[in-house]
C-alpha cells in the first residue's frame, strides 16, 4: 500500500512557502515600526473606548495571528501543489495582508482613524472571502483565520469608538 505524503510538492514549493513567510514578516515588521502604542504622543492623548486592552495584549495577539496566517496559507498551498491553481485564494490572502499593513500606516503613521476604519471594513470583507476560499482547500486553514477575523472585528470596534469619542470629522459626511 502506498502512503499518501504531504508534499511541499513542486520543485519551487519551498520558494512559495518562503514568499508567504517573508510577506507576513514584512507586514509584521513594518506595522511594528509605525505602531507606537502608548509611546506615541498622538495615540496616548486619544480618549480610548471601554475594553481597550493594554499594549502588551497587542504584542502577544498579533504574532500569534500572523503565525496562524502563515500556517493557513502554507496548508492551502500544500493542498493545491502550487499557488497558481487558485490565484483567487492567494490574491485575496495577499490583498488582506495589504489592507492589514495599510491600517497601521493610516491609523498610527498618518493619524487618519476614519480612513483606517474604512480600510478595516475592506479588510474584514477580504478576510471573509479569504476564509471562504481557503476553507475549500483546507478546513483547518479556514478555521485558522477565524481568530484573526474576530480580532479584526474587535479592532473595528476600537477604531470606530476612537473616532466617535475623539470627534474626528468624517470627510464625506461633513
Amino acid at each position: 500500500m502506498a502512503k499518501r505524503k504531504i508534499q511541499s510538492s513542486t520543485p519551487n514549493g519551498w520558494v512559495a512557502d518562503l514568499l508567504i513567510v517573508v510577506a507576513i514578516v514584512c507586514v509584521l515588521a513594518i506595522g511594528g515600526l509605525v505602531t507606537g502604542g502608548s509611546d506615541d504622543p498622538w495615540y496616548a492623548e486619544l480618549t480610548k473606548p471601554p475594553f481597550n486592552p493594554p499594549d502588551i495584549t497587542f504584542a502577544i495577539v498579533w504574532p500569534v495571528l500572523y503565525l496562524f496566517m502563515a500556517i493557513a496559507a502554507i496548508l492551502v498551498r500544500w493542498n493545491l501543489g502550487r499557488m497558481r491553481y487558485d490565484g483567487a485564494a492567494f490574491g485575496l490572502f495577499f490583498m488582506q495582508l495589504t489592507f492589514n499593513l495599510a491600517w497601521s500606516i493610516l491609523f498610527f503613521f498618518m493619524h487618519r482613524p476614519v480612513w483606517a476604519f474604512l480600510d478595516l471594513l475592506a479588510l474584514i470583507l477580504t478576510l471573509i472571502m479569504t476564509i471562504s476560499h481557503f476553507g475549500r482547500h483546507s478546513a483547518v486553514a479556514g478555521w485558522l483565520l477565524v481568530p484573526y477575523l474576530l480580532w479584526t472585528f474587535f479592532a473595528a470596534y476600537l477604531n470606530g469608538m476612537i473616532i466617535w469619542l475623539n470627534d474626528f470629522p468624517i470627510p464625506f459626511l461633513s
